[in-house]
């Protein structure tokens, strides 16, 4: 078996046998922000000169944004009151909206559910004196067809329709970011393209070179490559040489 197809055999290999790899990644919806790039499990996967060659361009699956509740009713009970009634109708106008809002907590980077039942636990004090804060995601999902105008409108009437109950105030961030869910998902899919491209070069540099890749083990690491797309990649590298006794 020569070089080339020695090295697509160990990239078909690693495309098929990544379940422990895919299981680490398949960690729910996770934030993608444009100013970094993921790091995965602690290993780094900024390249100085970027993303590798071959990436994977992907719609995001959800376009959110952050909302923060606040409330200033001088009594504590009326304010918690206020502020968990407010929580309910978006839960509840979120739940009538035919799946094109839908609400969430953001933890290390990870989106989960927003629950009616975790309302009592996400309250906190406000940076003044009898004030109740606490902070949302509110996330539309992103189509093929959507532009970014599109998406971000859906979630501006949602925030400015939203029925606020006393003294309760909604204010939207403007730090607008996609998500990605279980990105591992996607690296057989990026193997088999790494692959593809390895051999197209060989072929393009012509007979008696073969190809050597490295890092096709990595996880999937993406970043922002437009408004609402994100290009998805593993950090490998590859070494073209002339076959033995070449």
């Amino acid at each position: 078996m020569n070089k080339i197809k020695a090295a697509l055999a160990a990239a078909i290999w690693l495309g098929g046998g990544i379940a422990d790899q895919a299981m680490a990644q398949q960690v729910g919806e996770l934030v993608v922000t444009a100013e970094k790039r993921s790091n995965v499990g602690g290993m780094p996967i900024g390249m100085a000169g970027g993303p590798p060659h071959v990436v994977l361009l992907h719609r995001a699956d959800n376009l959110v944004v952050e909302v923060q509740v606040d409330c200033d009713t001088r009594d504590e009970k009326d304010r918690l009151a206020e502020m968990k009634s407010t929580l309910r109708n978006m839960i509840g106008a979120a739940a009538a909206s035919s799946g094109q809002i839908e609400l969430g907590v953001e933890s290390e980077g990870v989106i989960l559910p927003l629950k009616p039942e975790a309302l009592d636990t996400m309250l906190s004090p406000g940076q003044r004196d009898d004030t109740t804060t606490t902070t949302i995601v509110v996330k539309t999902h992103v189509s093929q067809a959507d532009s970014f105008e599109e998406a971000t409108a859906r979630i501006v009437a949602f925030v400015q329709k939203t029925q606020v109950v006393g003294r309760t105030q909604l204010t939207r961030g403007e730090d607008w970011q996609l998500t990605l869910i279980s990105p591992g998902q996607y690296h057989q899919q990026i193997v088999a393209a790494i692959a593809q491209d390895a051999n197209d070069t060989v072929k393009a540099v012509g007979p008696g070179y073969g190809f050597e890749l490295n890092d096709l083990d990595r996880p999937v690491a993406w970043s922002r490559a437009g408004p609402l797309d994100l290009a998805l990649y593993i950090p490998y590298s590859m070494k073209i040489e002339p076959l033995p006794g070449r």
